[in-house]
């Protein structure tokens, strides 16, 4: 084992001493809402899914960002798998990792890292500034991963960015930016599946109960008060109540627009489930905010919740608006890490455009650093996706689907977590739609960029062969008019010289009579 320098080892002096120092948190007391919607399905089907105002945003930003960035190895699962004895492919060699270079877990816990988790660059009005730049219309933190360390001045959790690690906090000062701004909020929350269930290996479905491995000889069976609540240690009925009572406490003192919800929502008794979202629902009325409630899989009924996708889209247009959750990096996982690699700012657009054909909402992740910093590879990225946005803007926001959403020659792949892929290549051979709300003007997409002077056939304009009644057509961004006629069903025009459309799109304005 190679010895720590005398930095961290202070650090860890000092998180040990904390812990054994830390006594229960003060008692957090919910607010009383009145009960517009009480929590049972019949009343929560009556707050309805998406606000006007999420179907006209289009996309939003978030990010993964705590003390599993201090190691920046492999991926945000990282304090799952260095006290995992024998993982799997996902999480291999990650222990080994970390006993190597910081000592066996039963000496260094992820504990230990937070100290380590200093954020001392962190600028929420610089944050803010550069996700309203990048055409984000809502945005805010991963509020609290399975890693059980909140990212908030929490009462209930003293595990907490405001008290300890970066000493501020993180969700109260971004979401305050942000708002200054003109956006609108979002809180996720991936702690559902923090708490232990299961110390004997069984299992629900095809995974197990518990992110953190059960073991004597580690600090996840520690009795600490404080380090019960990190490591998720304590009765599940106990566990159930301080997951309700962490949701309950952000929507009270940050009011979110959105609370979005990850993977394993399911193993939470239902009836907190309600309560979670007639909390939110009411808080909302209570405050005159039109909100929404989000989250994966069945975990909740398609009546009351976005049905989220992770990095993936659908295949067909579905009749409520949805979300997609996709990283901006290609590699690594959600947080950051060494070495990362992020999708080129083309292929990211071009996927972007599908969803938003088909009525969906897309929430980019990005990686933060340890320190605070959002690495330059990062904001070269937002910068680009904020230039198209500029200019193409208006045939994105407040839009709503055509008739049909597209077509075109692409190999449409599986996602991984369902539906399509997030990283499908398309071409100026593929075409999608999107609509004015008054449904006076149909912007046409060409993903990717024709030759100069080819001669163009636009389909699917009409819901059937007639004219859909056109009366001029333009190209996005430079204004230019196009000479067109309408054949056989097709549009017909001729593509604009290259020097007049954009490389990663070309988009044609078509009024309608």
């Amino acid at each position: 084992m190679k010895l720590l320098p005398a930095s961290i080892l202070l650090l860890v002096a000092l998180s040990l001493a904390s812990t054994l120092g830390a006594q229960d948190s003060e008692t957090f007391k919910p607010k009383g809402y009145p009960e517009v919607y009480k929590p049972t399905w019949e009343s929560l089907y009556k707050h309805g899914s998406a606000p006007e105002w999420l179907l006209d945003a289009k996309l939003g930003i978030y990010f993964h960002w705590g003390p599993y960035t201090v190691p920046a190895y492999k991926n945000e699962w990282y304090p799952r798998w260095m006290q995992h004895p024998n993982p799997k492919k996902w999480g291999k060699g990650i222990r080994e990792h970390h006993t190597e270079t910081y000592g066996p877990p039963s000496e260094f816990g992820y504990h230990h890292f937070i100290p380590m988790f200093t954020a001392e660059h962190f600028d929420a009005e610089n944050w803010a500034e550069l996700f309203a730049s990048a055409g984000a219309r809502f945005a805010g933190p991963v509020a609290q991963h399975h890693d059980g360390f909140s990212m908030w001045d929490s009462k209930l959790n003293p595990n907490n960015a405001a008290a300890e690690g970066p000493k501020k906090d993180i969700t109260g000062l971004l979401l305050t930016a942000l708002r200054k701004r003109g956006m609108k909020t979002i809180a996720t929350f991936h702690h559902s599946f923090t708490g232990q269930r299961s110390r004997d290996g069984e299992k629900k479905g095809q995974r197990a109960l518990s992110y953190y491995p059960y073991s004597k000889d580690l600090f996840t069976s520690s009795e600490d008060p404080k380090l019960r609540k990190l490591y998720g240690n304590m009765p599940e009925a106990e566990f159930n109540d301080y997951w309700l009572g962490l949701v309950q406490e952000v929507i009270d003192n940050y009011q979110p627009d959105i609370i979005w919800f990850d993977s394993w929502l399911d193993v939470i008794p239902e009836d907190h489930r309600k309560r979670a979202a007639a909390y939110h629902f009411n808080a909302g009325a209570a405050q005159n905010r039109d909100v929404a409630f989000a989250c994966k899989q069945q975990d909740m009924p398609d009546e009351m919740r976005i049905l989220d996708i992770e990095q993936g889209g659908m295949k067909e247009t579905p009749q409520r608006a949805w979300m997609t959750d996709i990283t901006l990096s290609s590699s690594g996982g959600w947080c950051y890490v060494k070495n990362q690699k992020y999708r080129p700012v083309p292929l990211l657009v071009r996927n972007m455009i599908d969803v938003w054909s088909k009525r969906g909402v897309v929430l980019l992740n990005v990686s933060p650093e340890a320190n605070g910093v959002i690495a330059d590879q990062q904001r070269v990225r937002l910068k680009g996706l904020g230039d198209w946005m500029k200019v193409y803007g208006e045939a994105v926001y407040d839009t709503r689907p055509h008739t049909r959403f597209g077509y075109g020659n692409a190999k449409i792949k599986d996602g991984s977590h369902g539906g399509q892929s997030s990283k499908i290549k398309y071409s100026q051979s593929d075409v999608r739609f999107t609509k004015s709300k008054d449904g006076k003007t149909l912007y046409v997409f060409l993903l990717g960029q024709p030759e100069s002077g080819a001669a163009l056939s636009i389909k699917h304009l009409g819901d059937d062969r007639t004219d859909p009644g056109v009366s001029s057509v333009s190209v996005l961004g430079t204004q230019q008019d196009c000479e067109w006629k309408f054949v056989d069903g097709e549009l017909q025009l001729t593509a604009p010289q290259a020097g007049d459309f954009n490389a990663i799109t070309t988009v044609f304005k078509v009024e309608l009579e």
